[in-house]
């Protein structure tokens, strides 16, 4: 499960949301859990609120209501969703829920029956209809204008940037299709008029997201938009090309292996976009990848990296792993150990397999038992860093571009093209970054590597 860290939970991190409010104004709290796709759907939300001339409090106590968009991909997410609902209810007492474990009211309900109203993901005008109802609006027609740009929830220099929703995929161990739907993307032009707002509005990074970035506009059968006087095609490539023209860094997260994927690799090679693919392998044995319901391509796979690796030897590439898996025998955990030898991969994470309420991959024979899923995880994540370990390592000496992403009184805190924030590693500066500020792009040397960071002095 990937969670919002600290940073980027409104709940526990002041400086993210505005602390302002006149007086009487009705004031809505916000807690983000999940992935970087439900940030997307908080900051909607919240902007909405803000046109309608709700306020935003940093805390519980500060609010007339508290939204808690929830995640329900694992049982552990829903744990925590639970326990995040709890908590607001503790100490605020009027709470909204939404999001992914929204599809399931009456699992929320019956663990917090005195939640106001339950929505599920995506679902914004009927969170707002429970906003209506439980806080009503009352904007000052003078003073609660439509923010020039959306409430953001991540550091004012990078955007997540929502392609599309849902996914066609039928993987077994995921429940994402029901509880988000069939894909469902948005036209070329909503997007780039929204990337070029983004840029314009001071965002250097733009991370694109989606539940399947790949399958961009497939749904809509690549459809042509109106864009800077021309047309533009509902295509992952044509979409990464426009906004490669916007001066931002442009990264592309959950990309899945199809053949076209080998389109946007020039584009990395020509500076366009970022040399960095975020590709959620899984699992390399073929009979593994059978029983997950996923592409069984795992040697064809390691021919594309390649390939790809050919036309941009700086490419970076991301990826997770699921180990444990129902049925996973040592062989098959081995092989995945001997791919991952082979495929060099950049930045790597790994997860236990665990049960997820609907999904078919509890009724599959032969579950691992758990001390076997902890064994294997320790033996993938050894192997896993001692490749990133060597691969920064081989950086040292060498001069990048990095964006800052913090600074304060020890240095400043960045990443070079290959790191994605919040999952991947940082760039450390500790001398000579006092005239630094969040958002700058700076040269860098690197002078040192550890297993997943680098330290470095400007050039």
């Amino acid at each position: 499960m990937s969670q919002n860290p600290p940073l980027l939970r409104p709940d526990l991190a002041r400086a993210l949301v505005p602390d302002s409010r006149r007086e009487g104004q009705p004031t809505i709290g916000m807690v983000s859990l999940g992935c970087p796709k439900a940030l997307v759907d908080s900051e909607r939300i919240l902007t909405r609120l803000r046109a309608e001339g709700y306020a935003i409090s940093p805390d519980y106590k500060g609010a007339d209501a508290v939204i808690v968009n929830t995640c329900g991909f694992l049982d552990s997410a829903k744990a925590e969703s639970l326990e995040a609902i709890g908590e607001a209810l503790q100490e605020n007492g009027r709470v909204i829920v939404t999001g992914c474990l929204g599809a399931e009211p009456e699992y929320i309900t019956g663990a917090h029956p005195k939640v106001l109203a339950v929505t599920g993901p995506h679902q914004y005008e009927a969170v707002l209809d429970a906003v209506h109802g439980a806080v009503p609006p009352a904007p000052d027609p003078f003073i609660d204008l439509l923010p020039a740009t959306g409430v953001s929830l991540t550091p004012r220099h990078y955007s997540y940037l929502k392609i599309s929703e849902g996914c066609n995929h039928k993987c077994k161990f995921c429940i994402i299709p029901d509880m988000r739907g069939k894909l469902v993307s948005r036209p070329a032009h909503a997007v780039l008029r929204e990337a070029e707002k983004l840029v314009e509005a001071g965002v250097k990074e733009l991370l694109v997201i989606s539940q399947d970035t790949s399958a961009y506009g497939v749904d809509r059968k690549h459809d042509l938009s109106p864009w800077k006087g021309g047309e533009v095609r509902a295509h992952i490539t044509d979409l990464a090309r426009e906004m490669g023209k916007l001066g931002a860094w442009v990264r592309l997260h959950y990309v899945y292996p199809y053949p076209h994927v080998r389109d946007l690799i020039p584009l990395m090679a020509e500076g366009l976009v970022l040399p960095y693919l975020d590709i959620p392998f899984q699992h390399a044995h073929p009979d593994t990848l059978k029983r997950m319901a996923r592409p069984a391509a795992a040697a064809r796979t390691l021919d594309e990296i390649a390939a790809w690796r050919a036309v941009c030897p700086d490419l970076t590439l991301r990826s997770t792993f699921i180990v444990g898996y129902p049925g996973e025998t040592e062989a098959e955990f081995q092989t995945l150990l001997d791919w991952l030898d082979e495929a060099q991969l950049d930045r790597v994470g790994c997860f236990q397999y665990e049960n997820v309420a609907g999904a078919r991959s509890n009724d599959l024979p032969d579950h691992v038992p758990a001390e076997v899923k902890q064994d294997r995880w320790d033996r993938f994540m050894e192997k896993a860093q001692a490749i990133s370990a060597a691969k920064l390592s081989a950086k040292v000496g060498k001069v990048l571009d990095v964006i800052v992403d913090e600074v304060d009184e020890d240095g400043a805190t960045c990443r070079t093209k290959a790191d994605a924030p919040e999952i991947d590693g940082n760039l450390f500066i500790d001398d000579g970054f006092e005239e630094l500020a969040p958002g700058d792009i700076v040269r860098v040397e690197v002078d040192e590597a550890g297993e997943y960071d680098l330290w470095g002095r400007r050039v």
